[in-house]
């Protein structure tokens, strides 16, 4: 009896590099299939996204997928067989960083191209107009989430009905706030990813609530922040005010004061200079760096080349491939930045009895991914081709042009939190197992790697990227389609996240330092 031979239109499975170790199952192989164009035979049964050896690996010798290292052979793999967490485990190896060795200049567009954002009088371009309530405090969400509802468009549609052009009213809450050092860096990092949402050029207006008692005290937020209460920004606390009752109901009037200046907007062409795109990828699979991270690194190929900017993050999830951004550095400082955030990841999860090799996920595990260099290698294809141009600490104001990377954890919420805080008003999020998200106040895209979760989960997704994979379209095409999916959804276009009621339980500040 003959093998079955996979057929030559469509491939069964992908080679990313001529010199890699693996290849990339497109569906699910047989044991027996012999590969066309590859002269080999399955050795047994492999997942869709998941890997296989084309050659004899010994152990201990480097794998290669991408045509970098993504783990080294825990046993000898023979020809054919399934690569994955049973037989392939993560070593340490030498990276030559090559700072700015590969950096050029990058060729911009003639005519930079333009969307429909709201100019606000200071010179700030917003994608979209809420009024937002933040909290200095655990202990006063409870009160902000109340005022908020009173003007849910689902709940109350009256409340707004005179301000159709307020997006709406968002509550963004948090879980710390007290019972840390009032100096130290856990504080810090609050405070800055609070003001940087307080002015975030998406709110028309802020109120922040407290208790009155707790360590983050508003007065010493807006002094540390440069922020002043006035007509956009409001404070005050509840032992201040009498209690929750009469705290809601204040809050209440304070936003409806500020709703027929929040509605005295419109939508003109700006430029995309103004547009700065928070890049994620979460729920990865083995398709992730194949499909969706390489289409949304075309696309922001395309954002840069017309004068606008993409924050990189995820510091955890480039660990193993940040030498791939060193040498597209622009200055050899900004390399040494970049290294010098991997360096405090090690020695903090040194001092939290962590491994940096932590990751991935089960769910990224399930999909294909084996090691975190495999996941880095595959993330780090979001960031598309030109310069690294900074590198920012969490939440930091991102004042550059062009593709910078900010230091945030690998978990989705608090690595977006910070990307918002920092000035993104559009987030890019990639998934390949399937992902629920959105992201106050800024509009989230959702991008599928494969056909397969497009299908199962159409309703939280924006593009499918897995017509990549089945041959339909190329890397190239699909990020031009992003591109102008981005343009869209700055001008107004409401996103999946947005029509579902994403966007305000996952506002999560990174907590970091001591809880006492």
């Amino acid at each position: 009896m003959s093998s079955p031979i996979a057929d030559n239109t469509v491939p069964q499975a992908i080679r990313l590099h001529r010199d890699d170790d693996v290849l990339i199952a497109r569906t699910q192989l047989l044991p027996g299939t012999r590969l066309a164009g590859e002269d080999l035979v399955v050795a047994g049964l492999v997942p869709p996204g998941h890997k296989l050896a084309v050659r004899r690996i010994e152990a201990g010798a480097a794998v290669r997928r991408y045509g970098q290292i993504i783990g080294f052979a825990s046993r000898r793999i023979e020809p054919g067989e399934h690569v994955h967490t049973h037989n392939l485990a993560i070593g340490s190896f030498e990276r030559d960083y090559a700072f700015a060795e590969d950096a050029r200049p990058t060729p911009m567009a003639a005519e930079p191209a333009t969307f429909a954002g709201i100019l606000r009088p200071d010179g700030r371009v917003a994608t979209r107009n809420y009024i937002g309530i933040l909290t200095s405090v655990n202990c006063s969400a409870t009160v902000a989430r109340a005022i908020a509802d009173h003007f849910r468009r689902d709940i109350h549609p009256e409340a707004l009905a005179a301000y159709p052009n307020v997006d709406g009213v968002v509550a963004l809450t948090h879980g710390v706030g007290c019972a840390v050092d009032p100096e130290g860096e856990g504080l810090a990092i609050l405070q800055r990813t609070l003001a940087g949402y307080a002015r975030h050029a998406n709110f028309a207006g802020v109120l922040i609530v407290g208790l009155g008692c707790e360590t983050n005290q508003i007065p010493r937020l807006l002094e540390r922040e440069g922020l002043a209460e006035g007509a956009k920004l409001a404070t005050f606390n509840i032992q201040d005010s009498g209690g929750t009752a009469k705290t809601v109901a204040r809050g209440i009037e304070i936003v409806k004061g500020m709703l027929a200046d929040a509605n005295r907007v419109e939508r003109r062409p700006v430029p995309v200079s103004h547009l700065v795109v928070g890049l994620q990828c979460g729920g990865s699979d083995g398709y992730s760096g194949i499909s969706a991270n390489p289409a949304l690194g075309a696309a922001v190929d395309l954002l840069v080349r017309h004068g606008g900017t993409a924050i990189l993050s995820e510091t955890p999830e480039i660990y193993g491939a940040e030498h791939l951004l060193t040498r597209r550095a622009v200055t050899p400082e900004v390399g040494r930045k970049l290294v010098a955030r991997i360096q405090w990841w090690e020695r903090y999860c040194a001092r939290n009895d962590a491994a940096m090799d932590n990751n991935p996920s089960a769910g990224n595990k399930a999909g294909g991914l084996t090691t975190v260099l495999e996941k880095s290698l595959g993330g780090i294809a979001k960031a598309g081709t030109t310069n690294l141009v900074e590198v920012y600490e969490y939440a930091q104001a991102v004042r550059a042009h062009g593709l910078v990377f900010m230091d945030t954890p690998g978990y989705d919420p608090i690595s977006a939190t910070g990307q918002v805080a920092g000035g993104a008003n559009l987030i890019c999020f990639t998934t390949g197992r399937g992902s629920a998200y959105g992201c106050a106040p800024a509009p989230s895209l959702k991008i599928a790697t494969n056909t397969a979760l497009w299908r199962r989960q159409e309703e939280d997704m924006d593009l499918n990227c897995g017509a990549i994979l089945d041959g339909e379209r190329t890397i190239e095409e699909m990020g031009e389609e992003l591109f102008a999916l981005m343009i869209a959804a700055a001008s107004g276009r409401k996103t999946k996240s947005e029509l579902h009621g994403y966007g305000q339980n996952e506002f999560v500040p990174w907590q970091i330092g001591a809880i006492t």
